[in-house]
Order: C-alpha cells, then sequence, then structure tokens
C-alpha cells in the first residue's frame, strides 16, 4: 500500500517536469533558431517477488514472475533539431541556416559558443556580432565607408560589400558553419547559445554547402521550430497524467483509511 504513495508520487513529480518542459517549449515559440525539448520518462527499479523461471513442479517451471514497480523517473531531455521555418525579414544583417551546422561567436571571458541565432549587427568597428555584442567567428569586419545597404552574403556565406564612392563589391570575408558528431549533446546555455560538452563531440567545422553542412540565407532568419498545437495536446495529456497520479494517491489514502478502521 506504501509502495503506492510513491509511485503516484514520482509519476506526479514527472508530469510536473513534463509541464516545465512544455511551457519553456510555449514560452520560447518566437524565439529565433530555438528547438523544441522533449521529456523522455524510464520506469525506476523492480521488486520481485517472485522470478520467472522458479521451479513449479519436478517438471515445470513458472512462465512469468511477479514484479512491483517502484514508479518513473526523467531519464532524458531530448531537443528535436529539425529545422524551423524560415522567415524573410530584409534586414541587412539577418542570416538563416537551412539545414545543418552552427555559427561560432566569441564569449566575453574568450571561449567559443555555437548558435542558430543569425539576428547579427554590425558595431561601432564595423564587425559582425550578435544583439549581445559576441563576435562572429571568423571575423567579419566591413571596411571603411561601407554601405550596409550593399551587404551581400551568398548561400555558401561569402560576405561583400560596396563602399562609398565605388560601383563593385568587394570581398570582405567568409562565413563558416560548424556541425556536431551528436549535436542533441549541447549544452543550452542561454541567450541563444550552445557549449561543447563530451556528449556532442568536437565541432567540425566548413564553409556553407559544403561537408554536409547547410547552406546560408540572408535577409532570412530561422524561426523556433515549436508546434504550438502539439505543445497544447501534450499539456492536456500531462495534466491528465497528473491528476490520475493524484487520484492514485487518494484511493491509496482511503484504503489506509479503511485498514485502520477495521478494530474499534
Amino acid at each position: 500500500m506504501v509502495t503506492s504513495l510513491w509511485n503516484a508520487a514520482t509519476g506526479m513529480n514527472g508530469q510536473q517536469a513534463n509541464i516545465d518542459t512544455i511551457s519553456n517549449n510555449l514560452s520560447n515559440v518566437n524565439t529565433t533558431g530555438f528547438k523544441q525539448h522533449r521529456v523522455e520518462f524510464e520506469d525506476l527499479l523492480y521488486q520481485n517477488r517472485k522470478l520467472a523461471g522458479t521451479p513449479a513442479t519436478e517438471d515445470t517451471v513458472t512462465p512469468v514472475g511477479v514484479q512491483v514497480g517502484h514508479g518513473v523517473k526523467v531519464g532524458a531531455t531530448q531537443r528535436i533539431m529539425t529545422q524551423g521555418s524560415l522567415q524573410a525579414t530584409g534586414v541587412d544583417t539577418d542570416i538563416a541556416i537551412v539545414g545543418d551546422g552552427f555559427f561560432r561567436v566569441q564569449q566575453y571571458d574568450g571561449s567559443w559558443a555555437y548558435t542558430r541565432d543569425g539576428t547579427f549587427k554590425v558595431d561601432s568597428t564595423g564587425q559582425l556580432v550578435t544583439a549581445n555584442g559576441l563576435r562572429v567567428i571568423p571575423e567579419i569586419i566591413l571596411p571603411e565607408g561601407f554601405q550596409l545597404e550593399t551587404l551581400s552574403i551568398s548561400d555558401r556565406g561569402r560576405v561583400s560589400v560596396k563602399i562609398d564612392g565605388s560601383l563593385e563589391a568587394v570581398d570582405v570575408g567568409q562565413l563558416e558553419l560548424y556541425r556536431f558528431p551528436n549535436a542533441v549533446g549541447l549544452e543550452n546555455t542561454g541567450d541563444n547559445l550552445y557549449k561543447v560538452t563530451n556528449a556532442s563531440g568536437d565541432p567540425i567545422a566548413s564553409r556553407p554547402g559544403l561537408d554536409g553542412m547547410g547552406i546560408t540565407k540572408h535577409k532570412f532568419i530561422e524561426m523556433s521550430n515549436v508546434s504550438v498545437v502539439n505543445e497544447m495536446v501534450a499539456m492536456i495529456v500531462a495534466q491528465r497524467a497528473y491528476e490520475f497520479n493524484s487520484k492514485a494517491i487518494q484511493t491509496s489514502d482511503a484504503m489506509l483509511q479503511t485498514a485502520t478502521t477495521l478494530k474499534r
């Protein structure tokens, strides 16, 4: 009887984690380059009250055993790395990745981080940076006197711009993309950034459109891949599962109460 109380408690805790993840997905439905998360559950240990294959007679064994489970736990939060929809913005410094790959940026402590968010800006020195001022690596520095409205970025990541008084565009840099053997193993650090872990493997660098990399789309951004409808359905299922587990606790409590009133 006590086992059922604790089993239902683990179920409620698990569904709370599920709702937490769903709410995070929904809150980031308009976050550029955001990737949906999904909670994956695992059952806990089992108590073997009778092992399968235990001898029943001299010539037979029991075909099945008796096992009592001890609830559920959150096994993982899987990141879904499917492509988000593209949105045309007309902004000269917006870049979307279509396919595999991440942009690399340099953080304030000198370490590298990776992002799918291509809503870049140009700082006071003409350098391509993120909204938080992190430099895009390899560095893209626009020359003095550049005309931002003439900025052009090809599908292969080649960056060119016209300078005041010039009719011809000049090349100013080459964007690179980075992919990972296990991209879902990257660690979210906030600000639309990911950090390398032992699970993700080391980054593999290449130019857009080469070696399995995606291509770059100028004046587009990649939207979140969260489906609001699917998340709402998942929320309903999680809510009902939470209610079922709470009912199991109430039922177990009622049965214990019945047992305590057998002797008056």
